[in-house]
């Protein structure tokens, strides 16, 4: 019997040896990371709201982290295919997606098996968004909300609207802007938000989306006019721009958000360190002031607030989709 009571406490010395070895390593590796560079994928092309945000933020975890954060741009498909190799990345906290409503909603509006579900991805962050606006060459006549509206209306199917992709935010948004004042556009998709403003500005393209981060290189240029804000309230940025609600478009505001998502299998220690500095660096009074000056309202917060709002976010969309406001794409 002692015999026997030797091998199992000397089974259960080892077991908890192994516990406590295998726990430390684990701290130990936590502790460590990055211990080299970390992939920041943004599925959408460069120079658009998603990308400077991204680029801003992984700056300042490079420096805050002592490991570089490279922003990969993978547009397409209304940014799931970014997403998509996210999800199949390994889950060590070494890729990041920069998530929005296109990446990480997205699959709602798919009628066929979407290549990934929305719970195959973990938030970090959620850091903010932007109001969306709608812009356009100066040339084209409509200098309002009221008057675009009127112009759709009385040239059914003929203005084009350009969006970042079938499924995205700019997409969602259009919808909700023909469900809302009973018009008829010609949606015209491109692999990203960047080039669907290059051809709005050559006057390729009527009118689109976009936001005051993207727009306010082009605006201030001259290239782009600014017609109406989608948004409860003007924007200080551009304090003279009128919203839709102000013009009689009511229900139709629009936003777009940013948030640092991983695989989903990523160890909770990983999120919760990341979770940590991308806080720290979002408060960053000169990263604040950047920011603030581009139109971004921050929110920063747990990886539970994230969640809260992408079921929010993903139950407003299912709404719109149930009553015939957004259609399934295939």
């Amino acid at each position: 019997m002692k015999a026997q009571a030797r091998l199992v406490l000397s089974a259960v010395t080892c077991s908890l040896a192994v516990s406590l070895a295998t726990a430390a390593v684990a701290q130990n590796t936590v502790a460590a990371y990055p211990v080299k560079p970390v992939r920041w994928i943004v599925p959408y092309s460069p120079g658009a709201s998603n990308d400077i945000t991204a680029r801003l933020l992984a700056q300042k975890l490079t420096e805050n982290m002592g490991q570089q954060f490279v922003v990969d741009n993978r547009p397409g498909a209304g940014g799931s295919l970014g997403a998509q190799i996210v999800v199949e990345a390994a889950a060590d906290g070494y890729t990041l997606l920069h998530a929005n409503a296109g990446p990480s909603i997205n699959n709602i509006l798919m009628r066929k098996k979407p290549p990934y579900r929305m719970n195959d991805l973990a938030p970090v962050m959620f850091i903010g968004y932007l109001p969306l606006i709608i812009v356009a060459q100066p040339a084209f006549k409509p200098n309002s909300p009221r008057e675009l509206e009127a112009y759709a209306k009385a040239n059914p199917g003929k203005l084009t609207w350009a969006s970042s992709g079938n499924g995205g935010t700019l997409h969602i948004a259009l919808a909700l802007f023909q469900a809302v004042t009973g018009t008829n556009v010609v949606h015209v998709p491109y692999k990203g938000g960047a080039p669907a403003l290059v051809d709005v500005m050559a006057g390729r393209v009527n009118v689109m989306y976009t936001s005051t981060v993207s727009a306010e290189t082009h605006h201030k240029a001259g290239r782009i006019k600014i017609i109406g804000v989608a948004a409860p309230a003007r924007q200080a940025v551009i304090p003279g721009v009128p919203t839709l609600a102000e013009e009689g478009i009511k229900g139709a505001e629009s936003i777009v958000w940013f948030g640092v998502q991983v695989p989903a299998k990523t160890p909770r220690p990983i999120i919760a360190k990341l979770n940590s500095r991308l806080n720290q660096v979002l408060a960053l009074p000169d990263l604040q002031a950047r920011l603030q000056q581009l139109g971004v309202v921050t929110a920063g917060g747990s990886p539970e607030d994230m969640a809260a709002f992408i079921k929010v976010e993903s139950d407003r969309l299912a709404m719109l989709i149930k009553t015939g406001r957004v259609g399934l794409m295939d």
